[in-house]
């Protein structure tokens, strides 16, 4: 039978060996929702981490299919047939935990949940399509649990909040400026940022029995309604006189949009299966197809007309599917100070036909390290494998996207490092 020492030593690699996993997961997921410090046994405890992700997506056979902006980098021919996509990026974590009495515990956290950052730049032949994109978010959560004794164990009661960021950016090449002396004034290029605020909520339950390490959980995570996303579209770079028509050519235009960051629910299960050693896995769904295509309209347009295809200015474009995300794994505690895990984790890549989120397989392994009894230190890493595929058009409510260019993508290798300290009374 597995002891509440065993308890203390062991299940904190459930964490541990899974942090890089989410990391490089589909959609726009980079550290998720994350509140395991929340099942602390310690009355305080306060945890901070990183994770540094390193995937290597290289898009292959590109083909620039769109003439009407022009053929080739910049849209006067030449340019790379091949890219390197994705961008390194950190995943910070803290995170501190209060019980009150016996039963209420709460958790008060910062992560940053999603993101995204690909950056094949302006010398491969999808410039029209992308040159940069980056979307980050900044989470800051606060979520409380009730237990009660049931059965031979404890039931927990979950419930909480939290307040969302987000701000991001797009470049892409929007008209081939080729004569002198303006190809030695604009570039042709054109810029898209926006931000948003917004609220969410999550409700859970778990049951524990300490003295055989076991819990299970099953946690909802809301979505996130960014109503009033705002922003600018920076056409200076393209002259009026591409076309003298078009407004807003040659200046910044106010934009506004809508969009929503996904709802997700998560089951984890964990359990002691012999003296020291500990078996655990995940199933998580998120609801990655809320995002589509955001549409971004003329903010002097608002409350005039709506906002959709036919009246937007630009719009970024995901046609994301559900995410599935499933993981397991065993734990060891090999003596009082020095424990170790290791997990596989499986999850649906997102894309269908157009981007490059085809499904990954990782292998995590982590350590845990605790010099004295109110000092724990984690190390862990990941390998995974991002399958191959191929992007090219796609069809949605009628309207076909991702005409401008095609590319297709090895097998490729993605790897993190991730490392926390934790110190609890």
């Amino acid at each position: 039978m597995a002891s509440r020492m065993f308890s203390k030593g062991v299940t904190s690699l459930v964490l541990l060996s899974s942090l890089a996993s989410p990391s490089f997961a589909g959609g726009l997921e980079r550290g998720g929702y994350n509140v395991d410090l929340l099942f602390d046994n310690s009355r305080f405890s306060v945890q901070s981490g990183a994770t540094y992700v390193m995937p290597q997506r290289k898009l292959k056979n590109v083909k620039d299919t769109k003439a009407s902006d022009g053929l080739g980098t910049n849209g006067i021919g030449g340019g790379s047939t091949t890219a390197d996509d994705t961008e390194n990026y950190w995943v910070p974590y803290l995170g501190v935990k209060v019980g009150f009495g016996d039963a209420v515990d709460c958790l008060g956290d910062y992560s940053t949940p999603f993101g995204a950052h690909t950056n094949p730049g302006t010398y491969w032949l999808g410039v029209n399509n992308n040159i940069e994109t980056k979307i980050s978010t900044r989470n800051y959560g606060l979520t409380c649990s009730y237990r009660f004794d049931m059965g031979p164990g404890q039931l927990r009661l979950i419930g909480g909040g939290f307040y969302q960021t987000v701000e991001g950016f797009k470049t892409r090449l929007v008209a081939p400026i080729t004569t002198p002396p303006a190809s030695l004034i604009y570039d042709g290029t054109g810029r898209l940022e926006l931000s948003d605020q917004a609220w969410g909520w999550r409700a859970g339950i778990a049951y524990e029995i300490p003295e055989y390490a076991f819990r299970a959980s099953l946690l909802y995570n809301s979505k996130v309604k960014y109503d009033d996303l705002t922003g600018t579209v920076d056409l200076t770079e393209v002259p009026k006189a591409v076309n003298p028509r078009n407004p807003y050519l040659g200046v910044v235009t106010p934009v506004y949009g809508s969009a929503e960051a996904p709802d997700s629910v998560e089951l984890k299960l964990q359990s002691g299966i012999a003296p020291d050693w500990l078996a655990f896995g995940s199933v998580k769904w998120t609801n990655w197809s809320v995002l589509q295509s955001i549409a971004f309209c003329p903010k002097a347009n608002k409350g005039v007309v709506a906002c959709n295809g036919s009246t937007q200015l630009t719009s970024l474009d995901l046609f994301y599917r559900d995410g599935w995300t499933i993981g397991g794994g065993v734990g060891h505690k090999f003596n009082d100070q020095w424990a170790g895990a290791v997990s596989l984790t499986w999850d649906r890549g997102t894309s269908q036909g157009y981007g490059s989120q085809t499904d990954t397989w990782t292998l995590g392994a982590g350590v845990s390290y605790t010099p004295v009894e109110n000092v724990e230190w984690r190390l862990a890493g990941a390998l995974g494998i991002m399958t191959s595929g191929e992007s090219g058009t796609f069809v949605y409510k009628g309207k076909t996207y991702g005409d401008d260019v095609s590319y297709s993508f090895g097998d490729d290798l993605v790897a993190a490092l991730s490392t926390s300290v934790k110190i609890k009374f």
